[in-house]
């Protein structure tokens, strides 16, 4: 069975909450809930966290073990060289998501400081940018 870690940084624990009009309104437990389902092959474990140092310890705990990380830095994505290092330094491949499209919000989103670190990106396409992150990694 294959072992993927979703990682979550700031406000997105607010998801289904927050400003439903970019982050749509179903909370990330639902949405979990529903795509354990839909994949019961995969152990899906999911952390968040508002702290960088929480989610750069979560990086180096599982980053070693798991067959792949999916990770939302949220605004640490454009400002964090330390979770950068953290997800190079690890052995499981990574892809970073975004439920938005950054590249059509606020110009200081348009740079991520995670992809080079990353397999790849999805960005704009809702909760669905987590599965189909997923499915890259299943393969």
């Amino acid at each position: 069975m294959k072992r993927i870690e979703i990682i979550n940084g700031p406000n997105l624990n607010l998801t289904g909450m927050r400003q439903p009009e970019i982050y749509g309104d179903i909370t990330m437990e639902s949405f979990l809930d529903s795509l354990r389902q839909r994949h019961p092959e995969v152990e899906i474990g999911y952390f968040q966290s508002n702290i960088e140092g929480e989610i750069i310890d979560r990086i180096q705990a599982v980053g070693f073990d798991a067959d792949g990380i999916i990770i939302n830095a949220g605004g640490y994505s454009h400002t964090s060289v330390a979770i950068h290092d953290a997800l190079s330094a690890a052995t499981a491949p990574a892809i970073e998501v975004h439920i938005s499209n950054i590249f059509a919000r606020e110009d200081y989103r348009h740079t991520t400081l995670l992809t080079s670190a990353c397999r790849g990106i999805i960005a704009g396409l809702g909760l669905d940018s987590y599965e189909l992150a997923l499915e890259n990694l299943i393969k």
